[in-house]
């Protein structure tokens, strides 16, 4: 069975974006699911989320884009966490101009990704907040959807027309399949009304495709990308662990697999053996 691939996509910085790539990637490996996350924004925010420096890796989704080998070639296993990583490099922020003459500029990533699909059950695109091209090389390498996060705040909404209507584009052009898999509500704080307007109004612009997890506003998920790890492992009884447990459980339902039974790791179709990759450890 070939890998559900998600880009998690919003031109707006500070939504929890990458917060929310990193922390599913890590439940879903923690119970056995062979995970890829995909860095393909320059800051390198995902690639130091997990504990990985941008400038000591020898390459990554730069030289992948590029075409410089191929994309087993760059990626870095983790054995503790479960998680397979695609680091972003220093080489990144000048891809997008380096693309522009390229044929087939768009679609670099899906071709890139293509060998990689029957190694995976997942794979997570952390798009860069913009709709530059290498946004666009993630909408159209996302063969199941795009995962839009938004956060509980005034404005919530702003610019997701212009994102919407990107996603519409692509998919007529480019990705015809493309299709929102699940708005994610993030920073959420119960105890305003702020934030239940905004979940409201955000459920009314999007419907059923909002995931009913909320991700709260959290003190331990702020800290954990400082300590290089996912909040399943730096914090994991935390609040807003259990929030993310809880959406990475909601996703596998609607993928159609069984989720980790309780609090356990273990799904119910047994653990998956992380495949082998050449490079060191995280």
């Amino acid at each position: 069975m070939a890998a559900r691939v998600y880009a998690l996509v919003n031109q707006k910085g500070g939504v929890g974006k990458t917060t929310t790539a990193v922390n599913l990637s890590a439940f879903l490996g923690k119970w056995g699911f062979r995970t890829l996350l995909v860095d393909l924004d320059p800051q390198a925010n995902a690639t130091s989320s997990l504990g990985v420096d941008k400038y000591k890796v020898r390459g990554g989704t730069y030289e992948v884009l590029l075409g410089v080998a191929p994309l087993a070639s760059y990626v870095l296993y983790n054995p503790k966490l479960k998680i397979s990583l695609l680091p972003a490099t220093p080489g990144l922020a000048g891809a997008e101009v380096e693309l522009v003459n390229e044929l087939a500029r768009e679609s670099k990533l899906r071709k890139a990704l293509e060998p990689a699909l029957a190694r995976y059950d997942y794979i997570f695109l952390d798009c860069p907040p913009s709709l530059g091209l290498l946004t666009l090389n993630g909408l159209v390498a996302a063969q199941h959807g795009v995962i839009i996060p938004v956060q509980a705040e005034y404005l919530a909404l702003e610019g997701l027309g212009m994102l919407m209507q990107t996603i519409r584009k692509v998919r007529e052009a480019l990705n015809p399949g493309l299709k929102v898999r699940g708005v994610v509500i993030t920073m959420y704080d119960g105890r305003t009304r702020l934030s239940r307007e905004v979940v409201e109004e955000v459920r009314s612009y999007f419907g059923k495709a909002v995931f009913q997890s909320l991700i709260p506003r959290s003190v331990r998920l702020a800290e954990a990308p400082s300590h290089g790890l996912p909040i399943a492992a730096y914090a994991p009884s935390s609040v807003g662990a259990r929030a993310y447990a809880a959406l990475a459980r909601e996703l596998l339902t609607g993928d159609g697999f069984a989720p980790p039974e309780g609090k356990g790791d273990r799904t119910a179709r047994g653990p998956v053996p992380a495949p082998h990759t050449p490079r060191l450890d995280l």
